[in-house]
């Protein structure tokens, strides 16, 4: 037989969907049989290799199967299983925060290296709908230096090359690899499949990898798949087929001097859809993360400051999202059965989260030197982000008097105000308030028996509220924005009617397969309503109540007299079926650019009209069309992940309601009754912040985190104690920089800090933690972890705790 110059590496594979139109017990079912399909091959097959990826799976043998569990590990051993992707699970790469990503690497490749003495150094994700740009930073600092996907599909996203060296914008490269049309396949013969794979082949790079076994529902390769290769082997016109894994061709690779292309983007889009469907899915996740997130930073001050002994679950609680976070589940794609499911887990690591966070600020309140004064009530209320923030706190109280003054540490007083409480019983009210409090610690406040002048209250009427900046005013008609004057540049922020509630006709399936722009407007919400509802010397509230057929549409605009955002609060009861629901913004600037967060950055978008995932916020800046002066305005928000921009008119994404799990082509039948996404009462809230200069400027990414990370306010006693009334325990300079997570090391009682860079400049940073100082250079866009003991060096290391070489 003639030695063939190319070369096929046959990657025996199962991908396997833990929940999609099954619920998880069923996917774990499915693992397990699975996992023993490929270890009964390889009894069979003395070449057969196999390859799994997902913690996840892996953790659910060890404790429902031991001797298969070891089976497995002695494959490993022996190099026939190698295991991929180092992540807890296959993720949705869209709509979980930056952090998550690095909690899938931080509990996958721990527990990959404990239990199997190796870790993954291919990243391995492929079914995402989508990638984000800064997977190639996040994949190099988990141990991981290539990558493997195959969504989007060359007709949804052209790339130079089948395998290319993907570069996020700090320069950190993967070698990555888009996987030829399927990565599963029947378990039959397999001459169409590999014939179709050979024909990708391009000189100069005579080898790729070519995946097949039974997936989705799993089941992995077949007798008759494997005994199809052997024989496809011989055939002189098809390359040489060999049994592999993706370590070995990455390996291949390296050894010959290809030229490979560069590519620097994010790698979209596939199903649009899917960032917006199940909105209670997007705002569980961003709730959860944030919870943890928090209890996790004060747990970690509470541990140093107070000895409060820091939490032994919140790894369970990350488990638990980052499994939610698989890719059919995040996306809203799965079946309604299994959102009751991913609904319980989330709770169970809010629960989790809401226990420490509780003890960790009770333990620093009780702490708290209070002395006793007659009629005082003390309020301590704590910032959970290491930067100082001026925010609206709101907090349930018992009776507050009339001759009452909220006073802080200095005896400042502070303006507050009464607003609506959560219940009706008598005695019970809600206390509203703006706290100016020190970056990642606590602020001591008081409300004491004292008589006061009367503060100056904002001006405002059924459709207008003014402060010192803006001026909103509604149009009586339709309850849209009519005009957002910013007073002191004297322009006007929008050209047209805003926050203006459109319905768009959303025939499209559950993904919104082959769609890229949802922009068929069928109808626009008509007012019910318009009147103020709150007023005073804090905050004054205009609600617009809205309707469009059996749908009603409640927004509360709050105007504040010390704050330069606008936030609205929006209750939807949605009763349409096959219909999206979107909030307009037409920004009025000119030679502008459209920026959107992704996790731990950020990027620079095409203004088309075309559905694009965000986080926290989206802006579009430019020159005002009013003054020529460099303007913009951002959209934040606390759960939804989908917006476009047509032009300069940002289109926030509120919802969109297709029937469960329903794949194209696949037709509804009219007789049938389905069940639709997104009935009934949601709630989430955005905020607008017009800006002069840039949003980098403006500061969006810290803003945004605030609206997301709410302060903690909690009522106390007087009680002697060692801490002062006011403290900070971390903060970070310049304003370009972010702390993320403060955390225990995972091995021993070091503090964890991560920070990293917003707005793409070369930094140098100060980062103090309690009675250390960290200086540290910052490449644009750099994440950076640091180890800080309480006695020795602090000392940089990368996501996953370890030194360099240490994986």
């Amino acid at each position: 037989m003639q030695d063939k110059k190319q070369t096929l590496h046959m990657i025996g594979n199962a991908h396997i969907d833990p929940v999609w139109l099954w619920q998880w017990q069923e996917g774990f079912h499915e693992v397990k049989a699975t996992f023993r399909s490929a270890l009964d091959r390889m009894n069979e097959y003395p070449d057969f290799l196999f390859v799994s990826s997902s913690a996840a799976f892996y953790e659910w043998i060890e404790k429902s199967d031991p001797p298969m569990f070891e089976e497995i590990k002695r494959r490993v051993a022996e190099g026939r299983w190698e295991i991929v992707g180092g992540w807890w699970i296959q993720p949705d790469c869209n709509v979980p925060g930056g952090e998550s990503f690095v909690r899938q690497g931080l509990y996958g490749q721990h527990y990959f290296k404990e239990k199997f003495g190796v870790t993954a150094k291919v990243g391995y994700n492929v079914d995402s709908f989508g990638h984000h740009g800064m997977l190639p930073q996040i994949l190099r600092q988990s141990g991981m230096d290539s990558y493997i996907f195959m969504r989007p599909s060359p007709h949804e996203k052209m790339l130079p090359s089948r395998l290319f060296w993907w570069e996020s914008d700090d320069g950190s490269r993967v070698l990555t690899f888009r996987i030829p049309f399927e990565y599963c396949t029947s378990g039959k013969e397999l001459d169409q499949h590999i014939r179709r794979v050979a024909n990708e082949l391009r000189s100069p790079i005579d080898e790729l990898m070519c995946f097949y076994g039974v997936g989705n529902h799993g089941g992995g390769p077949t007798k008759q798949n494997i005994e199809s290769i052997k024989r496809l082997d011989q055939s002189p016109d098809l390359p040489a087929l060999v049994f592999s894994t993706p370590n070995a061709y990455f390996k291949a690779v390296a050894a010959h001097n290809w030229p490979i292309p560069v590519y620097h983007s994010d790698l979209q889009h596939h199903a649009s859809g899917c960032y917006a469907a199940h909105s209670g899915i997007k705002r569980w996740n961003r709730q959860a993360e944030n919870a943890l997130l928090a209890a996790e930073k004060f747990s970690a001050i509470a541990a140093q400051v107070t000895g409060q002994p820091y939490p032994d679950r919140f790894g369970d609680a990350w488990k638990g999202v980052l499994f939610n976070q698989f890719h059919d589940i995040m996306a809203g794609t799965s079946l309604e059965s299994a959102y009751e499911d991913a609904r319980n887990l989330y709770g169970e690591a809010m629960a989790i989260a809401g226990r420490a966070l509780n003890y960790a600020t009770q333990s620093l309140a009780w702490h708290i030197n209070i002395s006793p004064e007659e009629g005082m009530k003390p309020l301590v209320v704590f910032n959970p982000h290491p930067w100082a923030s001026k925010v609206s706190v709101e907090i349930e109280s018992g009776r507050i008097g009339d001759e009452q003054v909220l006073l802080d540490d200095q005896d400042k007083v502070i303006p507050f105000q009464l607003i609506q409480s959560e219940t009706t019983t008598r005695g019970r009210y809600r206390l509203n308030f703006v706290a100016d409090l020190p970056a990642l610690g606590y602020r001591t406040y008081r409300l004491a028996p004292r008589p006061h002048e009367k503060l100056i209250e904002l001006e405002s009427s059924d459709h207008v509220l003014e402060n010192a900046r803006f001026r909103l005013e509604f149009d009586t008609s339709t309850g849209q924005i009519k005009s957002l004057c910013d007073k002191v540049n004297q322009l006007e922020c929008f050209i047209g009617a805003a926050a203006v509630p459109l319905v768009i006709n959303d025939p499209s399936d559950t993904w919104s397969h082959g769609v890229y722009a949802f922009n068929q407007v069928i109808g626009s919400f008509a007012l019910k309503s318009l009147r103020r509802i709150e007023h005073g010397s804090v905050r004054s509230t205009i609600r617009v109540v809205s309707i469009y057929g059996a749908s009603t549409l409640i927004q509360d605009f709050s105007l504040f007299n010390e704050l330069d955002t606008i936030e609205v609060h929006v209750t939807v009861d949605w009763r349409e079926q096959f219909k999206m629901l979107k909030l307009r913004f037409p920004i009025g600037v000119h030679f502008h650019k459209v920026t959107r967060e992704i996790p731990y950055g950020s990027i620079e978008c095409f203004a088309n009209g075309e559905e694009l995932p965000m986080q926290n916020w989206v802006d579009v800046s430019g020159s005002s069309r009013d003054t020529d002066e460099p303007y913009g305005v951002s959209i934040f928000n606390d759960g939804k992940s989908s917006f476009d921009v047509n032009l300069r008119d940002i289109g926030l994404t509120a919802l969109r309601s297709p029937i469960y799990a329903h794949h194209e082509p696949m037709i509804p039948d009219p007789a049938t009754e389905y069940s639709y996404q997104d009935q009934g009462i949601q709630h989430f809230t955005y905020a607008i912040l017009p800006h002069t200069g840039s949003w980098e400027q403006a500061g969006t990414t810290r803003r945004a985190l605030e609206l997301n990370q709410r302060p903690i306010a909690l009522f106390g006693t007087f009680h002697a104690g060692s801490l002062p009334q006011t403290a900070s325990y971390v903060s970070v300079q310049p304003e370009n920089l972010i702390v993320s997570a403060v955390k225990k090391a995972e091995d021993n009682d070091d503090l964890i800090v991560r920070c990293y860079e917003t707005s793409k400049i070369a930094t140098h940073g100060t980062i103090k933690v309690l009675d250390r100082q960290i200086e540290a250079d910052f490449a644009p866009c750099a994440i950076k972890t640091f180890r800080v003991p309480k006695h020795g060096a602090i000392i940089e290391t990368n996501l996953l705790e370890w030194s360099e070489g240490s994986t």
